[in-house]
């Protein structure tokens, strides 16, 4: 990421910077709604289950606590009792605490989606020094985590004691009831108390919820200046696009100066163009341009073709035809076979001059090319 450059970072963050701050871990997350989901589904498995959980108890504490004098006095009594009773008790309570622990795993998932990443669970040390965490007290992330926690107070507490003068007379008359009804009902009054008070933070998970995706947002937002460095990384800085251009160019300008004393013949303007066709006869296809050039890399092509002895045919309005009609390594157009197929004419003629130490052709005269290829 760009460094801050001190402009005001008004704009929208890009896929990129949204992508990147993802894969940090850097995502919108609610404690408080975390906190009230996990409440909830608390309170909700209490009234659900508190009936057969209190009977279940009700039941250890009849088997498990109601023993004879002579085992009682055995040495290894009391130890096997207590492994039965943690093992009655936590197979009593499993179902309920494997619910709780899919909801505390599915409940981030409800803001920001799953993520796992080694980086955000990474111990920083640099956050224990309290010198450097003294700012954040009184930032405007403090302010807020301020006014929420005296919010859950106020909340919790006002409701806590409306709940608990409505329910004043029925605590008291548990003690006259039996102890299996007392237990049972007992269990569900802390289970409705409990979800009415749960209940009461959903007004902070409401308020915290538009925060946290706003601060979020706000984070993660950039300069112009920002903008500019990111799109340079991602595409290139143009000396580093012009530079690999460069190459690019040097490189195709090598193969092509390669392919040079393989030609048949080179079609120049004389000396401004130079085009290197080659023929396969046997194939059937039309004549392929293997090279082409103007000014400098002409005269290299012709050169390379003089030391080659390849043949060289001045041919102006043909030459500057194929040079911006046809591309390398492709055939040329069908409108130049004829222009082409003379030169190709007078260059086996003279291979067969050659051969028969006969006279040499003239070159073509008056090359027609086609109205539509001419260039000026």
């Amino acid at each position: 990421m760009a460094e801050d450059t001190g402009q005001e970072k008004s704009e929208e963050p890009t896929q990129k910077r949204l992508t990147d701050a993802k894969n940090k871990g850097q995502i919108a997350r609610s404690r408080e709604l975390n906190t009230f989901l996990m409440l909830i589904v608390s309170a909700w498995l209490l009234i659900s289950q508190g009936e057969s959980v209190g009977m279940g108890l009700i039941s250890m504490m009849q088997s498990h606590f109601h023993v004879s004098r002579a085992v009682i006095f055995e040495p290894q009594t009391s130890i096997v009792f207590f492994k039965q009773a943690m093992g009655d008790g936590l197979l009593l309570i499993t179902p309920m605490l494997a619910i709780l622990t899919i909801t505390a795993i599915v409940a981030p998932i409800a803001l920001g989606g799953w993520i796992f990443n080694m980086e955000s669970i990474t111990p920083k040390f640099d956050k224990l020094d309290p010198i450097k965490g003294l700012p954040k007290l009184f930032s405007m992330n403090g302010l807020v985590e301020l006014l929420k926690a005296l919010l859950k107070i106020t909340l919790v507490g006002l409701i806590g004691w409306l709940l608990f003068n409505s329910i004043f007379a029925e605590l008291l008359g548990l003690s006259s009831e039996p102890m299996e009804q007392a237990v049972i009902h007992a269990l569900k009054l802390i289970g409705y108390s409990f979800l009415i008070l749960s209940g009461s933070l959903i007004a902070v998970a409401a308020i915290d919820v538009p925060y946290q995706l706003w601060k979020h947002s706000t984070d993660l937002k950039m300069s112009m200046q920002e903008i500019k460095d990111e799109h340079k990384e991602s595409e290139g800085s143009p000396e580093i696009k012009g530079r690999i251009r460069r190459t690019q160019m040097e490189m195709a300008q090598n193969r092509m100066m390669q392919e040079v004393p393989n030609a048949d013949v080179i079609i120049t303007n004389p000396s401004h163009y130079a085009i290197a066709l080659k023929y396969d006869e046997a194939s059937g296809s039309a004549p392929i341009l293997v090279a082409k050039g103007v000014d400098l890399i002409a005269a290299q092509i012709r050169n390379l073709a003089i030391e080659a002895n390849v043949p060289l045919v001045a041919a102006p309005p043909l030459a500057r035809a194929l040079y911006y009609s046809t591309e390398l390594d492709n055939e040329i157009p069908q409108g130049l076979y004829l222009a082409v197929a003379q030169v190709l004419a007078y260059i086996f003629q003279l291979k067969e001059a050659a051969k028969t130490h006969g006279t040499k052709p003239a070159p073509p005269k008056d090359i027609q090319v086609p109205s539509e290829f001419k260039q000026e």
